[in-house]
């Protein structure tokens, strides 16, 4: 293996099992010390290990011990040194969110996928959105609102009905969660640099949260969104399963 490589796992049977196994067959070191942290576990593992490692410029390859596993690699104990000389990479940037809760303390956390608002109860949540400091809807009646990049656009933005991003592309998709009124408003694709405001409106009656990758702020006034440029983000992919022909190859399934 041309290179020092880490492995970290879930903490489920098959990923625990996987990570006893590869770690007798190969050598490794710690995270801090690896080029490449081999992630074994589901797409919600992978996240986290993007969250943690991707930051300190660490390359991230994962091999599929969960269940869907759009983000990872198939799981293969042969060959290993050999499929991450292959890997190819494909770098995303994640959204950077500033959430200010109702009493005012202010939280900021990092999203691979996208940056979700949601209602706390039963009650609708009602937000006021705008793009660029400008109006663009006074109040958006719904169960929540997120904003996704290209790389999430296949995962809770497609379940809320919004567009498929293929990877690469400038643009952000911003998407209703069950929206009430406007009614047939189904969301706007903006460009990558938008920044994106979301106040809450009646926040005391309507409580909202709102969440970026592993961190959940409740009871936000405002959140704000933005496309983090200057972090960088490599995952690793076996040529034949490059998240690029991922998400395309989702726009085609019935």
């Amino acid at each position: 293996m041309s290179v020092p490589i880490a492995f970290v796992a879930a903490s489920t049977d098959d990923a625990q099992s996987a990570l006893r196994t590869l770690s007798r067959r190969y050598d490794h070191v710690p995270p801090a010390e690896a080029s490449v942290v081999v992630v074994l576990g589901g797409d919600g593992m992978m996240l986290n290990a993007l969250s943690q490692w991707g930051p300190m410029g660490k390359r991230i390859y994962g091999m599929n011990r969960g269940t869907v596993g759009f983000l990872m690699n198939r799981y293969r104990e042969e060959g290993l040194g050999a499929r991450l000389d292959a890997a190819q990479p494909a770098v995303v940037h994640p959204l950077r969110m500033d959430a200010i809760t109702a009493t005012g303390v202010r939280h900021t956390g990092l999203a691979i996928n996208e940056v979700s608002l949601l209602r706390q109860t039963r009650m609708t949540a009602r937000i006021r959105i705008l793009v660029d400091d400008r109006e663009r809807l006074a109040a958006l009646s719904c169960d929540g609102v997120l904003v996704s990049t290209p790389a999430g656009s296949t995962a809770y933005n497609l379940s809320a009905q919004g567009p498929i991003l293929p990877l690469g592309t400038p643009l952000l998709a911003l998407t209703p969660i069950c929206p009430f009124r406007p009614r047939r408003w189904r969301g706007a694709l903006l460009p990558e640099p938008a920044k994106v405001t979301f106040d809450v409106l009646e926040s005391e009656k309507r409580p909202v949260s709102a969440t970026a990758s592993e961190l959940e702020v409740r009871h936000v006034r405002q959140v704000t969104v933005t496309a983090d440029r200057s972090t960088e983000l490599t995952l690793l992919f076996d040529p034949e399963h490059h998240l690029e022909e991922r998400i395309l190859a989702e726009q085609f399934i019935p």
